[in-house]
């Protein structure tokens, strides 16, 4: 089963990305993705 996350920049908070990923895991995704409003790549976190 999949389920809907919202990835923030750790940066600016700004909420750039919308992924799905295993309902079950247990662990918060964490990625490292462009960012549009600081202008460069930066940690993305999951956020609920």
């Amino acid at each position: 089963m999949k389920a809907k996350v919202v990835l923030a920049c750790e940066v600016c908070n700004s909420r750039n990305y919308h992924l799905t990923r295993n309902k079950y895991s247990e662990k918060r995704l964490e990625l490292k993705k462009y960012c549009a409003k600081c202008n460069k790549v930066t940690t993305h976190k999951e956020t609920k």
